[in-house]
């Protein structure tokens, strides 16, 4: 397959997931509880400024130049082992019951999945309690949203260079998923076996019917800019009569965009708002008014049913949602209406839109199965390989998804055919690439990201608010839910 054209080399920011969109466990539904650990709310400016440092020098396609090692060191002695009972807790089993299930398979180790059933906004507050209480936790999983207040906060998690690992072992991920799992003083405290780049899904049949495209390559052309997209949304909404929307939500424009933010959400203590927040509010905006957008909510009960209709043409998508949590879903599965007339092209930004991070609990008494666990997913190739083609998952190696793409293997079907037989791990390689977090990562930036498309969306587009009055609802907000922040 030929490259997809990319059309923006924009920085991204720690999107992931608001109130409209969260990862892959729908925070969206609703707000994020993102109040950090002390430790984390101290370290906010150093982790704007500091996020990501490390002693390897990166590539430029987001790699580290040291030599990956599957070997890992000794634990450290600080750390228990010969516990009765390894855990793996997660909000929900999206992943962890797939992780648990090969490592079980694989390991001759035995772990138990522990499911909060939970969505990844009160994900955190379970987290907090079971800590209080000292209920048994080993490996845990923390979303990218509120990641940080668990990373920097030494009480519960542990460096992982205290199981043994080291930057070696690390040295084929996706830079960005690093930056994520490491806290304010560049310690590593986490590690992701998924990179959730994200592009743009579109139905075929109605992306010909309405804007003449054939192929991939020639809907990237059409919506490479998000100039290009606004334009091509009115030319649908046109043609269509106003019942075909370009793209699915506010949320998941939202989501897209902020990627493309170049400064941190807060700076020295203060909110920082910039000049893409204001081009944010004119595009949602103009999409909005001129039918470009779905006027429903992500995760809401119209939002999947309307890609077995007319009612839009595309979704954005990230690695976790191409199967029943979005894409298939839309499709109404296997005997779906729309089962087997979608493809995927990069959009207006690369993005990515979720992700989670294996954590350590320092209390914790199965150290050796906690290291194991962790290496069977992020360092060991053959394993992470296997999980990348079986489950299917874009996973957080640049090696294993370069010859997964170059071979052409791909062993789904219910996705893959979804696609018309188009392999999308082919698409998200190319918005990897463009996504760079250094110094943009807040512990607040879930709960900001969520309270803006909140005053946008009732304020400024749906109840016709100067932006001045749309800005100081936005404040009044953040201020409300982040007390020590100094909002001007």
């Amino acid at each position: 397959m030929n490259k997809l054209k990319r059309t923006l080399a924009l920085v991204a920011t720690l999107a992931m997931a608001t109130t409209a969109f969260a990862s892959c466990e729908k925070d969206d539904k609703k707000d994020s509880s993102a109040a950090s650990s002390s430790s984390a709310a101290a370290s906010s400016d150093a982790a704007s400024s500091d996020a990501g440092s490390s002693s390897d020098a990166g590539t430029p396609d987001g790699g580290s130049t040291t030599a990956k090692s599957e070997e890992v060191g000794a634990i450290d002695s600080s750390l228990k082992t010969g516990g009765a009972e390894f855990t793996v807790t997660s909000w929900n089993s999206d992943d962890a019951e797939a992780l648990v299930k090969m490592f079980n398979e694989k390991s001759g180790m035995t772990a138990k999945f522990v499911n909060m059933s939970t969505d990844g906004g009160g994900a955190a507050e379970k987290y907090n309690n079971m800590f209080q209480a000292g209920e048994d936790l080993d490996v845990y999983f923390v979303e990218a949203d509120w990641a940080l207040q668990f990373v920097n906060d030494d009480t519960k998690t542990v460096g992982l260079d205290k199981l043994g690992f080291s930057d070696a072992n690390f040295a084929e991920m996706y830079e960005y998923t690093d930056e994520i799992g490491k806290d304010f003083n560049g310690v590593r405290k986490g590690a992701s076996w998924q990179a959730a780049a994200g592009g743009f899904a579109y139905r075929t049949d109605l992306a010909e019917k309405y804007l003449n495209v054939k192929t991939p390559e020639e809907m990237q052309a059409k919506i490479g800019t998000w100039a290009d997209f606004q334009t091509a949304a009115k030319t649908v909404a046109d043609a269509s009569g106003g019942k075909t929307a370009l793209a699915d939500t506010l949320g998941g424009l939202w989501q897209v965009f902020a990627a493309g933010r170049t400064t941190p959400w807060i700076s020295n203590n203060k909110l920082a708002i910039d000049d893409s927040c204001k081009e944010f509010a004119d595009l949602a905006k103009n999409l909005w008014d001129n039918k470009g957008v779905m006027q429903c909510d992500q995760w809401g009960k119209e939002w999947l049913p309307a890609g077995q209709s007319d009612a839009t043409m595309g979704y954005f998508v990230s690695t976790w949602g191409f199967g029943d949590a979005i894409l298939t879903g839309a499709a109404g599965g296997k005997d779906g209406a729309t089962y087997g007339k979608w493809n995927v092209c990069v959009g207006p930004q690369e993005y990515f839109w979720g992700g989670t991070w294996m954590v350590v609990n320092p209390g914790t008494d199965n150290a050796e199965e906690c290291q194991k666990f962790i290496k069977t997913f992020t360092v060991d190739n053959a394993t992470i390989k296997e999980y990348a083609l079986t489950k299917p998952e874009y996973c957080n190696n640049k090696t294993v998804m370069a010859d997964i793409i170059a071979t052409g293997e791909y062993k789904d079907t219910y996705v893959h055919d979804n696609l018309g037989g188009q392999n999308y791990f082919e698409v998200l390689d190319e918005s990897v690439k463009g996504i760079d977090l250094k110094g943009l990562i807040t512990p607040y930036d879930a709960t900001i990201k969520a309270q803006f498309i909140k005053a946008v969306k009732e304020e400024y587009i749906v109840g016709g608010k100067s932006w001045d009055d749309t800005m100081s609802t936005f404040k009044k907000a953040v201020k409300a839910e982040i007390s020590t922040l100094e909002v001007e």
